[in-house]
């Protein structure tokens, strides 16, 4: 398959702390790629060094064959980098449809309109003009992500899902991934629940205090390897040791 992202031997540092240590991955298209680890693992900041919102001490990104390294956030959403941020970030004066059409002001050619979020969503169309101060924290979430593909991304990007969040409405949410990516749009997520990574993920990618750990198609990886590259039991690289 095409690769529709690469990172090589990423770095990235907070003043003298070092949050991300030589990480690579790649995403192809059509993927699901989940990021798992504890709080503090370095995964936002490794998709915020992806979307531009963070500098690289070392390493390379290219996405859809361009380099990224000079290239500012507002041009790599131009060109298909969508980031749906942890917190959700909405804007709390602007309604729900007024928070969704933020998300067009970089607008590629592709397959997601308002009314293909709203299809995807369907609670939204009634409660489209009411307040986003007004929804629950999911309804909130759903929002973002549907902000997130109203600039027609090629990779949509999300950050902890499931924060905050009751189980049964996580299941709603992950649901329409697979809706998502059959529409032409590639994965990558973030997210500290190992189970509903697991699901909806083609492979797996665990991170620990900043460095890889883990790394493979959930049906290779038992769920002791994972739980022990989560925790820390070893600290070097491994491909999983089967069921």
């Amino acid at each position: 398959m095409t690769a529709i992202l690469d990172v090589t031997d990423v770095s990235v540092r907070y003043g003298q702390l070092q949050a991300v240590s030589d990480v690579s991955m790649r995403i192809d298209e059509g993927e699901i790629l989940a990021v798992i680890g504890a709080n503090g693992a370095g995964k936002s900041t490794l998709l915020n060094a992806i979307a531009g919102l963070r500098l690289l001490a070392s390493g390379s990104i290219v996405f859809a064959g361009i380099d990224l390294l000079r290239l500012p956030a507002h041009r790599r959403l131009a060109a298909g980098l969508s980031l749906v941020p942890e917190g959700r970030r909405l804007f709390p004066s602007l309604t729900v449809e007024e928070n969704l059409l933020t998300g067009t002001y970089c607008k590629r050619q592709g397959p997601w309109s308002i009314e293909r979020v709203l299809a995807l969503f369907p609670w939204m169309n009634e409660r489209r003009r009411q307040s986003a101060t007004q929804l629950s924290g999911g309804e909130q979430q759903a929002v973002a992500i549907g902000r997130g593909l109203l600039s027609n991304p090629r990779l949509l990007m999300l950050d902890e899902v499931s924060l905050g969040l009751a189980p049964v409405v996580v299941r709603r949410l992950y649901a329409v991934l697979p809706q998502i990516v059959a529409e032409g749009t590639a994965i990558l997520l973030v997210e500290q629940d190992v189970s509903q990574a697991r699901r909806v993920a083609n492979r797996v990618h665990c991170l620990l205090e900043g460095r890889t750990v883990l790394e493979g198609r959930p049906g290779d990886l038992s769920a002791r390897a994972i739980e022990a590259a989560y925790f820390g039991v070893h600290r070097h690289p491994v491909q999983g040791n089967g069921p």
